[in-house]
């Protein structure tokens, strides 16, 4: 196949748990190691998996009231980073950065937010910025890393893995990042149309 590569260490950010169980599972069985912050790593060593915290890879404590948790730039050059560029290859080492090479990630419920007539305050605070940068950097970086963009392609990656191991092609990772541009697109104009209001 095209482009095969293996899935080793995941990021997982998510606001929803649900459905992330049967997930966590099959990554779990395939000797995917896991990277997390906050309530979702609460979450994973719950089920009795071992969890890195991201604090442990950037040195950081979660900061701000949780508004700053993965922007570093040990997370996002551990997913930018091209496998196949020697230079980028370096820096990593030069620099500790770990290859991440799946994220999962579940968006903060802007819309729902909005349509619960919360107060400004809570609206504002309900807009991802860790997020839906994890979301653009994975899916730019499609090439080397898979992007899970919301809990409604969770059953998606779970039917790769089960059919082909903790493995993915070329075609299944653009095809996560199209479906990622188009959770951000979406998140970002909801926004704006409430700003605009």
């Amino acid at each position: 196949m095209a482009g095969t590569k293996k899935i080793k260490t995941a990021l997982i950010s998510v606001f929803h748990k649900d459905g992330l169980e049967e997930l966590l599972k099959k990554l779990n069985a395939e000797g995917v190691k896991f990277l997390s912050t906050g309530g979702t790593q609460t979450f994973i060593e719950s089920l009795g998996y071992e969890c890195q915290a991201v604090e442990s890879v950037t040195s950081y404590p979660s900061i701000l009231g949780g508004r700053v948790k993965t922007l570093h730039p040990r997370i996002f050059g551990g997913i930018l980073a091209r496998r196949d560029n020697e230079g980028d290859r370096l820096q990593m080492a030069e620099y500790a950065i770990p290859e991440i090479d799946l994220v999962i990630v579940d968006l903060y419920p802007f819309e729902q937010t909005v349509a619960s007539g919360a107060s400004e305050a809570d609206i504002i605070e309900k807009i991802d910025i860790g997020g839906i940068s994890l979301i653009r950097a994975g899916a730019k970086n499609f090439n080397d890393v898979v992007i899970v963009p919301s809990k409604a392609e969770y059953p998606v990656l779970l039917d790769i893995l089960n059919k082909k191991g903790a493995e993915t092609d070329l075609a299944e990772r653009k095809m996560f990042a199209t479906r990622a541009f188009g959770v951000s697109s979406h998140y970002d104009t909801a926004i704006h149309e409430w700003f605009a209001k």
